[in-house]
């Protein structure tokens, strides 16, 4: 069993959404803080990117050591995370993009006995690298949504 075609197809092109949702925004606009206490475009995309890098030392950690138990992430204390906030939009997107391609081949060329390695999340528990594949992704697709209720948003403010 070759990684799954619904879940090679997401790591392949799922992040590629992103182009289209920020098309036709400013740099201020992605900046711009649109709903209050909550992270704008440029953070949920910086997000986005940092997390790609956290989520390949995990992978990288569950194909070298039997079944690791990880910690929860969180983006405020990476400090990758609060480095690349001070990034240009440019920068991370094609960081991301770069990253991506290589880790979506090296996902496609594992062998087969890659795919029913275990790691252990503090909340969901035990998962197959397949789970934890499906569970990055899942979690990418909920910053996709986010950036483009806060796009919907701030063209309404920018309308009033």
């Amino acid at each position: 069993m070759n990684l799954p075609s619904h879940l090679s197809t997401r790591i392949q092109y799922q992040h590629k959404a992103l182009v289209d949702l920020i098309d036709g925004l400013s740099i201020e606009m992605v900046r711009r803080q649109v709903l209050p206490g909550k992270w704008s475009i440029f953070e949920n995309i910086v997000h986005l990117q940092t997390y790609q890098h956290f989520f390949l030392s995990r992978i990288k950690q569950l194909l070298e050591t039997e079944n690791p138990v990880f910690e929860r992430y969180t983006a405020e204390a990476d400090p990758l995370f609060l480095d690349n906030c001070g990034k240009t939009t440019r920068e991370i997107m094609h960081d991301m993009i770069t990253v991506r391609k290589e880790m979506a081949a090296a996902m496609l060329a594992y062998p087969e006995s890659f795919f029913s390695r275990k790691a252990t999340h503090p909340v969901f528990g035990t998962m197959t690298l397949l789970q934890w594949i499906n569970f990055f992704l899942l979690h990418e697709a909920h910053h996709l949504f986010a950036i483009f209720k806060l796009k919907v948003a701030l063209q309404k403010a920018i309308s009033e």
